[in-house]
């Protein structure tokens, strides 16, 4: 109930069209009521009485009222249906909102294809309890409700004795909705491992192939599609026992009923019609009954689904915007650590009493063996993490103290992956800046040596480059990148390895996009090629978490240390 009553907070802002959907839905579901009725009539009036006028009566009320049924039965279709619709687009977006809201460790601990279920499957499965499931549940409690009614106003021992049966049933359908619960709890997961591994295996199909393992990756997804059949299964099962039950306990009271009812006919106490009557009212009883049990254990599978959505909502973002926190100004780009201490584990430090201070325009230039922290202190920079300890500051400015979007607008990442988005090299470029006209992209193109490929594509800005950039080649992706970076014009870059993946020709020419990018601002650049960073003002020598030498690329080699055997060992093996 608290999960329903969640979702319920999503059809407020439809309350007028859910009110008059609800009218619609007890009037359709009246008209069932009304024919049972009839029924006593023709019996125990007109057949009796050989009465014409009411057999009339009877014929053009029963065309009316079913006439106005179709009308009322549109009505809440139409209504509930686009309520359903609009429900599920707000809790979409909403959710979709929320995640982006969420840090760069919550997307890192989770796979891309569950993350992509939250989103489709999981919001998909709450259609059925929003919408077509909500319908059923109040028309077929009219239904139920207005039956017991009239079979009271007929013969209210005989009602008394057929609601003996109700209880077991209620009992029947609290017990299997418990376990349809978990139920589709376990299904939904499962179905979000099937596209989990979908993206996955689709992402890496290259890897795939390259490996021959396309049976190995058929055996893999025959073994998900196996698991997602016994969660379904187990739903199917459950569905299917509560129902035979519930018909079982249905059987039993109509069986009373009949006896019971056929003795007060032959004692006088009841009329033919009105036992006819009554027995179409316990139908009518049986079949709510039974249709609430299977929308019960429909509501059930998709609360299971809300559960995953809402767990997600409810996840709190662990950086986000501070009480008071301020505008970042435009910035020179000085940059301080003070004293900064990091862990991705409890006790694990990743970084330790980091103190480091860069003055606006420096490049300063990060080395080391892998696992040493580099990319590390570029991910605090922009508070994609925040440190366990000490503080970061940026003009001044603890980053801690400003606003989020006032602190990334003012920083440019250049990474070693490059990311691109399904669309035309123009739309990929003016992502850096959404505002800036035609002649801005085609400037950063130029300054990022990306005009010239870009020109001798067939639709030159407007040709498409496909997912993640798959119609370019590697250099060419990187300097899509840098153009992008120049366009949003960040006073501080961080350059994460971003020529390490090209070859030598590429290399030279993204290099050289990157030496025009970097003129006049802060640059902090993550390098394993150390001959990409002998020009650097400040080169940080790090390892295990912490800076163990920093100075010129002169001053390094000449002290002996890491960075001049890292520099030895390179020079070498490039020299073979």
């Amino acid at each position: 109930m608290e999960l329903y009553l969640r979702l319920l907070q999503f059809v407020k802002p439809y309350i007028f069209r859910v009110s008059v959907a609800l009218g619609c839905t007890v009037l359709a579901a009246g008209a069932n009521l009304y024919l049972p009725w009839i029924i006593k009539d023709v019996i125990d009036d007109v057949l009796t009485a050989k009465d014409m006028v009411m057999l009339n009566v009877i014929a053009g009320g029963i065309l009316v009222v079913f006439l106005l049924r179709g009308v009322f039965f549109y009505g809440q279709t139409y209504l509930m249906s686009f309520v359903g619709q609009r429900v599920i687009i707000d809790i979409r977006e909403a959710l979709y909102r929320h995640l982006q809201r969420l840090p760069l460790s919550y997307f890192e601990s989770r796979r891309t294809g569950t993350v992509m279920s939250y989103v489709t499957n999981d919001v998909s499965a709450l259609q059925s309890a929003l919408a077509d499931s909500a319908i059923e549940l109040i028309t077929e409690s009219t239904i139920l409700v207005g039956s017991i009614a009239f079979m009271f106003y007929i013969h209210w021992k005989l009602t008394l004795l057929t609601l003996i049966t109700l209880p077991l049933v209620a009992q029947a359908i609290s017990v299997f909705g418990k376990k349809l619960r978990r139920a589709g709890r376990v299904m939904q997961e499962r179905t979000a491992d099937i596209t989990a591994f979908l993206q996955e295996t689709v992402l890496a199909v290259r890897v795939v192939k390259s490996f021959a393992r396309e049976d190995y990756e058929i055996e893999r997804f025959n073994q998900e599609n196996y698991h997602n059949f016994r969660a379904q299964m187990k739903t199917a099962q459950l569905m299917a026992t509560l129902t035979p039950i519930v018909e079982f306990l249905s059987a039993l009271g109509v069986t009373v009923i009949i006896w019971y009812g056929g003795l007060e006919v032959i004692d006088g106490n009841l009329t033919a019609g009105a036992l006819i009557a009554f027995l179409m009212y316990v139908v009518n009883l049986s079949n709510p009954v039974k249709r609430l049990s299977r929308v019960y254990g429909n509501i059930q599978r998709a609360l299971a689904a809300a559960q995953r959505v809402f767990e997600v909502m409810d996840t709190e973002p662990n950086i986000k915007d501070e009480p008071g926190a301020v505008e970042l100004p435009p910035i020179r780009g000085e940059v301080a650590f003070r004293a900064v201490t990091f862990e991705y584990k409890p006790g694990e430090p990743a970084l330790r009493e980091i103190d480091l201070t860069v003055n606006p325009g420096q490049m300063v230039a990060i080395v080391g063996p892998s696992g040493a922290g580099k990319t590390t202190i570029a991910n605090l920079i922009p508070r994609f993490y925040d440190p366990v300890a000490g503080a970061i500051l940026v003009d001044g400015f603890d980053i801690k103290a400003v606003t989020l979007n006032s602190l990334r607008r003012q920083i440019g990442i250049v990474p070693q992956e490059t990311i691109l988005f399904n669309g035309t090299v123009f739309e990929n470029i003016l992502y850096g800046k959404l505002e800036a006209h035609q002649e801005e992209v085609i400037a950063a193109a130029k300054a990022a040596n990306a005009d010239g490929f870009i020109t001798k594509m067939p639709q030159g800005y407007e040709t498409q480059i496909g997912e993640r950039g798959a119609k370019l080649s590697g250099g060419q992706r990187q300097r899509i990148a840098i153009a992008r970076a120049i366009l949003k014009n960040p006073r501080i870059l961080i350059l994460d390895e971003a020529t390490s993946a090209l070859d030598a020709e590429s290399e030279a020419l993204v290099q050289e996009a990157l030496d025009k990018l970097m003129v006049g601002r802060t640059s902090f650049v993550i390098a394993h090629r150390l001959s990409t960073v002998q020009r650097a003002d400040v080169i940080l020598v790090m390892d295990r978490g912490k800076i163990i030498e920093r100075g010129t690329h002169a001053s390094l080699i000449k002290a002996g240390g890491l960075y001049s055997k890292l520099y030895h060992v390179q020079f070498d093996s490039s020299s073979r």
